[in-house]
């Protein structure tokens, strides 16, 4: 069995045991989503207490909700679904909120932040001096801005796929729609973030 299979039957095996009220199952469920769902939260909030927030909440309505879980899709999609609620709801709420500066760099994210091309802005440097560290940091803040501006299905689309890495197939799955619109949207968000980025493009380019 491929480690990707073991996992999946994993997780299916701890779900089964929580449902049943095993409370040690669903705190493995919990160690084993939340770098993802963390990571999800982040990039969609920009703001790593609220992160630390919606990762709370999601759990807690995950947790509320798992009797009804029927395994129509795998549990991360299902968890997916449930944090991407709760933190496009944070996220409305703090669209008018400046991002801190010390939101930009996790150390508990290790992708890459996204460029131009991949919407995203090359890997931190250790090696940077504090003026290189201060203009990616000015480069982060300035894409971080302009994803969260978009709307929550552009928003998403290009953070599942750009940031966290998901297929499109398993997007689809996670936003119910089909794996087209995915792309449609995807291509969208990424003509709409262009635009946004133009008046930037002399910081991007440095």
């Amino acid at each position: 069995m491929h480690a990707n299979q073991a996992n999946t039957a994993h997780i299916a095996q701890l779900v089964a045991r929580a449902k049943q009220g095993d409370h040690q199952a669903f705190d493995a469920l919990v160690e084993a989503c939340t770098p993802q769902v963390y990571n999800l939260a982040l990039r969609i909030t920009g703001s790593r207490d609220e992160a630390e927030d919606c990762v709370q909440e999601s759990f807690l309505r995950a947790f509320s909700n798992l009797r009804g879980f029927r395994g129509e899709a795998a549990f991360p999609t299902w968890l997916y679904r449930v944090a991407l609620n709760v933190a496009n709801d944070a996220a409305r709420r703090r669209s008018r909120q400046p991002i801190a500066a010390s939101d930009l760099a996790d150390p508990r994210s290790d992708d890459p932040p996204p460029d131009l091309d991949r919407v995203a802005a090359g890997e931190p440097n250790p090696d940077a001096s504090p003026e290189q560290s201060l203009l990616q940091h000015q480069r982060r803040r300035v894409i971080l801005r302009a994803i969260r501006s978009l709307p929550d299905k552009h928003r998403t689309v290009i953070i599942l796929y750009d940031l966290q890495h998901l297929p499109y197939e398993e997007i689809a799955r996670i936003t119910n729609t089909r794996v087209g619109t995915v792309k449609s949207r995807l291509n969208r968000a990424r003509l709409a973030l262009r635009d946004l980025l133009a008046p930037h493009m002399e910081l991007l380019r440095e």
